[in-house]
Formats: C-alpha cells, sequence, structure tokens
C-alpha cells in the first residue's frame, strides 16, 4: 500500500479551462499484480494536446475520464517492481498519472540513462516536443537554402526546435510569439532572421508580407486559427505545411471557420499534412543521433520553464493555454 497525492479531472472544461476543473486528493495505492511496476515521479510534460483529451472529443488518444487522474509524458524511477523487464532503480519515461506515484503495466516505458543528461531534458529537448520538431521540419517541411520557413509559437517547446533546424538547413525563418522578450530571445540565441509579437501586430498579414517578401514556402502549424490563415495565403507554390497544433482553437466554443479560398491548395500544389510524432517511433533512434549530436556541438539551444510542486501543476497548465510559459513547461514533482 502507497500513500499518494493526485490531480483528477473533476468536470470538463467548456470554452477555457478553469481550476474548478481539477482537483487534487489522496489516494492508497493497492499492492502492485503480477506484471505491475510501482513508480514514483519526478518531472511532468505539460502540453497542449492535453486539452483536447479534456473534452469528450474524438481525437487521436482517448479523452480523460472524470474523477480519475489525468496523465502526462514523465519521468520517474521504480521503487517497486513484479515487472520481469523493469527493476527496482531504473530510471523510466513514458505516460504516467499527475500523481507523486503511479502503478504501471510497464507497456509504453522506456529506460533511460539518469546521467546521460538532464532528466527534465527527456522530457524537452531530448524527448517528444523535440522529436516532434525534428520530423515535422525534416520529413513534412524539408526547408532548403533559399527558402523562406515560418514558425508559428516559434519558442515554444516544439516551435524552438523546429526554426533552429530550419535555419540549420539554410532556410531564412520567420516565426511569431508571445512577447518582446520571447521574440528577442528567438532571433539572438535561436538564430531566427526575424520574430513577430502576435499580441501587439494585429495585422499578421501585413507583417508577414514584410518579413516575408518572397512568400513562404515552409510553415510549421502550432497555432493556427488567424495567424495559420494569414500564413497559409501567402504560401508559394508547391509549399509545405505541418499541422503540429492548433493552441489558438483549443478553448473555442464553438469551431472556427477554414481559411478562404481553400482552392489555393490545388492552384499552388500544397501539400498540408497533419501528424503525430508517436506513429514514427521506429525513428527515434535516427532523432537523438542528430538532435543529440547537435546539443553537444553547441549548434541547438533551448528554454525550459520548470514550476515547483505537482500542486501547481493546473495552474501552469492553465497558462500554458495562454502562452505564459517560455519554451518547454515541465512541473518538478520530487
Amino acid at each position: 500500500m502507497t500513500d499518494v497525492t493526485q490531480i483528477v479531472l473533476a468536470k470538463r472544461p467548456v470554452g477555457d479551462v478553469t481550476p474548478d476543473c481539477f482537483r487534487e486528493e489522496k489516494a492508497t495505492l493497492p499492492a502492485l499484480n503480477d506484471g505491475e511496476l510501482l513508480i514514483v515521479s519526478h518531472y511532468l510534460s505539460l502540453d497542449p494536446y492535453m486539452r483536447p483529451r479534456m473534452s469528450e472529443l474524438r481525437s487521436y488518444v482517448p479523452p480523460f475520464e472524470i474523477d480519475r487522474p489525468l496523465t502526462g509524458g514523465s519521468v520517474g524511477e521504480v521503487v517497486e517492481s513484479s515487472n520481469p523487464k523493469f527493476a527496482k532503480g531504473d530510471t523510466v519515461i513514458g505516460l504516467l498519472n499527475w500523481a507523486t506515484h503511479t502503478v504501471h503495466d510497464g507497456k509504453g516505458l522506456r529506460k533511460i540513462d539518469p546521467t546521460a543528461a538532464p532528466l527534465a531534458a527527456n522530457l524537452g529537448v531530448l524527448g517528444m516536443p523535440s522529436f516532434t520538431a525534428w520530423y515535422g521540419m525534416k520529413h513534412i517541411c524539408k526547408p532548403k537554402a533559399g527558402e523562406t520557413a515560418f514558425v508559428s509559437a516559434a519558442t515554444g517547446a516544439v516551435g524552438q526546435v523546429a526554426g533552429q533546424l530550419a535555419k540549420l538547413a539554410g532556410a531564412h525563418v520567420v516565426g511569431c510569439a508571445g512577447d518582446e522578450q520571447k521574440c528577442q530571445w528567438a532571433v539572438r540565441e535561436a538564430g531566427y532572421d526575424a520574430c513577430f509579437n502576435h499580441r501587439t501586430e494585429r495585422d499578421y498579414g501585413a507583417v508577414l508580407d514584410k518579413l516575408c517578401p518572397k512568400g513562404i514556402d515552409s510553415n510549421f502549424e502550432n497555432v493556427g486559427g488567424k495567424i495559420f490563415h494569414a500564413a497559409f495565403a501567402r504560401m508559394n507554390n508547391f509549399g509545405r505545411i505541418a499541422f503540429c497544433g492548433a493552441i489558438s482553437e483549443y478553448q473555442d466554443a464553438e469551431p472556427l471557420a477554414g481559411p478562404p479560398k481553400m482552392f489555393a491548395i490545388v492552384q499552388r500544389r500544397l501539400t498540408i499534412q497533419g501528424f503525430i510524432v508517436s506513429d514514427h517511433n521506429a525513428m527515434l533512434p535516427d532523432f537523438v543521433a542528430e538532435v543529440g549530436g547537435l546539443l553537444k556541438s553547441g549548434k541547438l539551444k533551448s528554454r525550459e520553464t520548470i514550476v515547483d510542486g505537482l500542486a501547481r501543476a493546473p495552474a501552469a497548465f492553465m497558462g500554458l493555454l495562454k502562452g505564459e510559459n517560455f519554451g518547454k513547461l515541465i512541473v518538478k514533482i520530487g
């Protein structure tokens, strides 16, 4: 028996996520069955995809259940095991509860070397967000020297890596972010050629015309909404759009209409591909080799926002949906 603190989904949000959608509670975990293991959580990743899971929407993953703990990518340590694949003391990464401890069947868990990099990095620049950026940029956007690449949410967990990969490929890279500090970091540290503040630049078309005078050849889309509409209207012939997310639309009570003049997809022979990076896990070794090498050589930089304590996870997540984080958002649990 293990006493835990956990955060459950108290109700499904309508529009914006509010504090009463969450409930912190104490629980006692039962003894392990054969094949199970007990994991103490050290770090929890907070990601935009969690917002659709809070609603009863048809998606690529089942929705969270009411009165059950939310789950998220986490790094933890095995403290008890009845699973022959894992031993006490193993450090693992996978989907765990928003909780101090999780009983797990081992499926989807992966052992990691705790000495190879800071544990939190396995959820960010060496984890799923960076893998997402790598796959979408390398295999869908395919930027080339002389082209223009646009990355929305340029300093988020995914965007900060996507923009740097496009720059390393030789492209002219433009992004947008939610405040001036983020835009300055994108240009000075991440190597963007330009970045605009989407909270102060309200005419997205005009600013894109200025910063992307030759149009846009590849768009790594994280935001959706009006920013995507403006970028879509400026795509060049044979342009590529990697549709990774649409965080600006996740809390809309009513769905937003698509961009006008959709026939441009045909006229300009555009490729628009939505993707879920877990479909491409077979490429993880290639990602680790390439991005790990870029990190070691100092050619890739990243930012993290780490909040301390499981109790702060709901507020941090609500802030994420409003763009308050800088880089990858992680909760330190224990």
